[in-house]
């Protein structure tokens, strides 16, 4: 007996490499990671028989033998399946591919925070945007608190801005403090046009004026977990009329703090500290204090809740289909 690999999964490069440092982040058991040290990468249908010479055939979960292994060296015992191994070796004669082998592996595991978080998160489909019979760009932004997300929207906003629509998705947004920056950059306008005699926006040349203004239409995704300033670019961009939001009604954090409050032990202690309100004072709408936004969330344009067993079964994420 053993655990199957059901799915390596392989981070977009165009989407996860960020600035500052930030590495990209690849499966431990991919191709991309194991060849640094002279070994494959593990595939789909590779079975770990053995975890450090200990077998996997009698506990309930492989996590009973990864626990606190996070970073350190580890040698998996791997079933190999017929075509998997030697991959990449010409050479190797059909019987020797067919047949069944067990190997070690050594690897580093991640932390399950990193897993998700760098990896999943960074494969997460972005097909359904193509099914919209025109063209549409996608952004995600799991935050709002600097290089990292500055440089995610970067790279999904300015090779997409000549779409004909831009989706948005700050669901699980946590917050920060760079929603002027972006709604700048929304709030641009084209009043003169360009039209080179051998370039146009899409080889090299100019479009229009102001420079990458966004002409389409924009879609934000919004979700429960959609917090603080992730909140505040939500509202910003209803208010400002520049685009409508799609999924659940927001966290409802809209009075901002300034996480400063560190206390002598290291941790640190926070509170609301700086009220947010508007002139706008249409209270169905937006209300004045807290942007209506404090305590009661944002409530989308269009409703659409994401069924967790029919996402999991199905793969379908509605609030990205509708959207």
């Amino acid at each position: 007996g053993g655990f199957v690999i059901t799915e390596i999964p392989q981070p977009n490069p165009h989407y996860n490499i960020m600035e500052g440092g930030t590495k990209v982040r690849y499966s431990p058991l991919s191709q991309q990671v194991l060849q640094l040290s002279g070994q494959e990468g593990l595939q789909v249908g590779d079975v770990i028989v053995g975890v450090n010479g200990e077998s996997v055939a009698e506990i309930p979960s492989i996590g009973m033998l990864l626990r606190g292994q996070a970073g350190r060296t580890v040698r998996l015992q791997v079933l190999r399946q017929p075509n998997n191994n030697n991959h990449n070796n010409n050479n190797v004669d059909d019987e020797k591919k067919n047949a069944v082998v067990v190997e070690s592996v050594l690897c580093v595991p991640i932390s399950a925070a990193a897993a998700v978080g760098n990896i999943k998160l960074n494969n997460w489909p972005r097909n359904g945007a193509t099914e919209a019979g025109f063209t549409v760009g996608y952004i995600h932004l799991r935050s709002m608190s600097g290089p990292e997300d500055m440089d995610a929207f970067v790279k999904g906003f300015f090779p997409n801005y000549h779409q004909q629509a831009i989706i948005l998705d700050v669901r699980h947004n946590l917050g920060g403090n760079i929603d002027s920056w972006i709604l700048d950059i929304l709030q641009r306008q084209a009043w003169q046009y360009f039209q080179g005699r051998a370039t146009n926006i899409r080889n090299g040349g100019l479009g229009w004026d102001q420079q990458y203004a966004f002409r389409g239409h924009l879609v934000v995704l919004v979700d429960e977990k959609t917090s603080s300033d992730g909140e505040g670019l939500s509202r910003g961009i209803s208010e400002l009329g520049l685009g409508r939001l799609v999924g659940t009604r927001t966290w409802g954090g809209g009075i901002w703090l300034s996480s400063d409050n560190t206390l002598v032990d290291g941790g640190i202690a926070t509170a609301p500290e700086i009220g947010t309100y508007n002139n706008n004072n249409n209270k169905k709408n937006f209300g004045n204090w807290g942007m209506g936004i404090e305590q009661t969330g944002i409530t989308p344009d269009v409703v659409v809740d994401n069924n967790p067993r029919t996402c999991f079964d199905s793969q379908t994420d509605e609030q990205l289909r509708r959207a």
